[in-house]
């Protein structure tokens, strides 16, 4: 069979670029070897807020009275009932995918796909046998999966990865979560949330190391208001499971320790899934574990393109989700402009949340640009104070000297809603005075946008 179009992969990367080349007009085809939507609306993005949503809830429930309200007898989690609410989540929205795909006629190949030499895809189908498919251009969009490090062994029982994570239908009582990127520090919440002993163990010397310094030490005192016991500037050594505890070695400024766990989570991020795909034999250029593409997604190989976890830039799915757009769009000759890489938000669904895009103060500093800071504390918004929750803050850091939001980074209820306004700014050039200049409303979370400029320019009326 021969299509216009072939993609290899579902995730939030392929299923966009199939649509988008289906509304063009290109006859198309999508090969999967599991679940469409892949690894974010089965395994990722989507089930992993449920699980936080009924977090959140069961939080909610132990502090009604901190609102006015008594409830009669105490609230429990059932985990087997939380995981089955996630994944009835993802298998929907897994199915809306389907439905789209129904929509714009795009054939589905079930199965493992392999690149060939000119412009062609080996299958091996999930139903048997093997098939070729050709088509004018192929778009690989792969993903990523669970990285494993030598002396964390994943399996599946006492180490386990996010997957295992997400449907663990029994609740450990105690568990060590080892990294705190936004995986780890996500699934160490919620567990913590519900009630298991969590340890958090980091490398770096912060949790959330990417984030604002301010920000991470934020989220630090949160989480051990929580309970949660951490460790930074840490490694594990290794696991022994031989008992029916784990045994974790870890080693820090103090020299080793070793502590005992029901289970072993490991969050230190993902690997790219470019391996048996082909791209060898198709003489596809790679550099690491990344596939070498210019600003439109080709490959050195005509009619070859890639996009998401397995090019530059970072593994999220509204980056692969735009690469798609662009990617396609190029392809049919309409001149897309190249994606900012400098203007990517990034979200963490921890409680508090955080959300940032652009450069830290840090960083400014570092590049040489004289910068002005701006702070709104959470503390004095009316919003959050009416809501219950009054950790956090929004920080602005902006160019002294033109104007420009350089950066922003926020932590607090609803961040992860906020942050597009500085994101759309940034990407269209919009002073930091324009935003202040624009009325926000009163009383929301976002108002502490506005609050945060005016305080870098010494305008704070609540600050």
């Amino acid at each position: 069979m021969k299509f216009d179009i072939i993609v290899l992969g579902s995730g939030p990367g392929g299923y966009v670029a199939a649509i988008r080349a289906a509304q063009l007009g290109y006859s198309t085809a999508i090969v999967e070897r599991e679940n469409l939507g892949g690894i974010c609306l089965n395994w990722g993005c989507i089930p992993t807020k449920a699980l936080l949503k009924s977090a959140q809830v069961y939080n909610y429930l132990k502090h009604t009275s901190d609102y006015g309200i008594d409830l009669e007898g105490s609230a429990k989690p059932n985990m087997d009932a939380i995981v089955t609410r996630s994944r009835g989540v993802a298998e929907n929205m897994s199915k809306g995918v389907q439905f789209l795909m129904k929509k714009y006629k795009i054939e589905v190949i079930e199965g493992n796909g392999k690149l060939l030499k000119e412009k062609r895809i080996e299958v091996e189908l999930n139903a048997g046998g093997k098939e070729i498919f050709e088509a004018e251009h192929i778009i690989l969009a792969t993903g990523a999966r669970s990285r494993q490090l030598p002396n964390l062994p994943q399996d599946g029982k006492k180490i386990i990865g996010y997957r295992e994570a997400m449907t663990l239908r029994e609740q450990p009582q105690t568990m060590v979560v080892v990294g705190s990127g936004a995986i780890g520090s996500e699934f160490a919440h919620f567990y913590q949330s519900i009630g298991t002993q969590v340890t958090l163990v980091e490398f770096m010397p912060s949790v959330v190391p990417n984030e604002d310094a301010e920000v991470s030490s934020t989220l630090q005192r949160c989480f051990k208001k929580n309970g949660m016991k951490i460790y930074t500037s840490t490694s594990v050594e290794s696991v022994d499971t031989s008992s029916d505890k784990c045994k974790v070695t870890l080693k820090g400024k103090k020299g080793e320790e070793i502590i005992e766990t029901d289970i072993v989570l490991s969050a230190v991020g993902v690997t790219t899934n470019i391996d048996n795909i082909g791209l060898e034999e198709a003489g596809v250029e790679i550099s690491g574990t990344k596939v070498v593409v210019d600003d439109f997604y080709r490959t050195n190989i005509e009619g070859v393109y890639a996009i998401g976890d397995i090019v530059h830039g970072p593994a999220l799915a509204h980056v692969s989700s735009k690469e798609a757009l662009i990617c396609v769009d190029a392809i049919n000759g309409l001149n897309p402009r190249p994606l900012r890489y400098d203007n990517i938000p990034g979200c963490t669904y921890t409680t508090p949340e955080i959300a940032s895009v652009g450069l830290t103060e840090e960083k400014a500093k570092q590049e040489g640009k004289e910068v002005k800071v701006g702070k709104f504390m959470y503390m004095a918004s009316g919003k959050a104070s009416a809501s219950g929750n009054r950790d956090g803050f929004v920080k602005v850091v902006i160019d002294a000297n033109t104007d420009e939001l350089l950066g922003c980074h926020m932590i607090g209820d609803n961040v992860t809603e906020m942050i597009a306004e500085a994101v759309v700014a940034r990407e269209n050039n919009i002073s930091a005075h324009h935003i202040i200049d624009a009325v926000h409303p009163h009383p929301t979370m976002s108002e502490a946008m506005m609050e945060a400029i005016e305080a870098a320019y010494g305008k704070a009326i609540h600050g």
